[in-house]
């Protein structure tokens, strides 16, 4: 998968941001060039300080109380990936409440949906899908190409479709948040923090009850296919009902879940692990943690995220 990495990010920058040097004495020249770099990494420090990257986070919060039961990096901006696709879902069961949209309500695909990177569907220019498996295919597949023909159905264009979900993450206090599309592909003004994300998760079960059994879905046929899902950590942790998951090379492993046990609900948000498997597990101690009282370490979180102790 193509995505802009921290790399590419800090090199654009730097290239755009030009230096325009006076003349200089020569005697002077070299202690002034030592103080304009200096002067042009301290900008970019700055700079870089406020914008996302491969970070490390974690949150837990009790459904009932609203309590944060653990919190790691939370308002760390990072690139939430496909948990993207929680407020384009948020907005397509919003519009299926108004009456905006119906299940069975065919959906045109474009040629901007059809060649959308995977994961997809594998949708072409001038099929129709509709409501229903564009969310069947977000919740499981987290198809790109699902994602792009729901933002177009709803907003027209996906540009338009990004100002929707922006306003609708104002509403809901997401205020550390910024959507540039339905999808989460890679895009560095795609950003989010692990506690926006998990307020986003609780609000989808509670302003759409009716909807929420959807995240539990682990495989749909879709034209006479199988398609299964990613989120294989509810295969093996009791109670588990949903949400999604999420992936590029620029967040690392993401994984938005709750979970009821005796009929307590908790949510739970996890960001940059280094592997799926290594996510996985993350969450279900924290999960475990939550549901027994106990604070889970926060050097569990940065090991997920590959980060050694004692290293920086």
């Amino acid at each position: 998968m193509v995505c802009a990495t921290r790399g590419d990010a800090a090199v654009q920058e730097n290239e755009e941001s030009g230096l325009a040097l006076e003349f200089i004495k020569p005697a002077r020249w070299l202690l002034h060039g030592r103080a304009v770099v200096m002067s042009v990494l301290l900008c970019a420090v700055c700079a870089f300080a406020g914008v996302a990257h491969a970070g490390y986070a974690a949150i837990v919060v009790d459904a009932t109380t609203g309590k944060v039961l653990d919190a790691v990096n939370a308002d760390q901006r990072d690139y939430p990936a496909s948990l993207t696709k929680m407020m384009t879902l948020y907005l397509t069961f919003q519009g299926l409440k108004r009456g905006r949209l119906k299940l069975d309500q065919k959906l045109p695909v474009s040629s901007w949906a059809a060649t959308k990177q995977p994961t997809k569907l594998g949708l072409r220019r001038g099929q129709t899908i509709s409501v229903q498996d564009c969310i069947l295919g977000m919740v499981t597949k987290s198809a790109n190409d699902a994602a792009t023909v729901m933002a177009e159905g709803l907003g027209g264009s996906e540009h338009h479709f990004a100002d929707m979900m922006n306003a609708q993450a104002a509403l809901l206090g997401m205020s550390a948040t910024h959507f540039d599309n339905a999808s989460g592909l890679p895009d560095p003004n795609n950003t989010s923090t692990a506690r926006d994300l998990v307020k986003l998760a609780m609000a989808l079960y509670r302003d759409f009850p009716e909807y929420s059994p959807y995240f539990a879905t682990q495989e749909f046929t879709f034209r006479g296919r199988v398609v299964r899902g990613h989120n294989h950590l509810m295969d093996r942790f009791p109670g588990m009902d949903g949400l999604k998951t999420g992936f590029t090379d620029a967040s690392g492993f993401n994984l938005a879940s709750t979970a009821v046990r005796n009929g307590h609900r908790l949510f739970g948000v996890v960001l940059g692990s280094r592997t799926a498997a290594v996510r996985d597990n993350l969450m279900a101690k924290l999960l475990n943690n939550g549901f027994e009282q106990r604070p889970t370490p926060p050097i569990l979180v940065a090991e997920a995220a590959g980060v050694r102790p004692g290293s920086r």
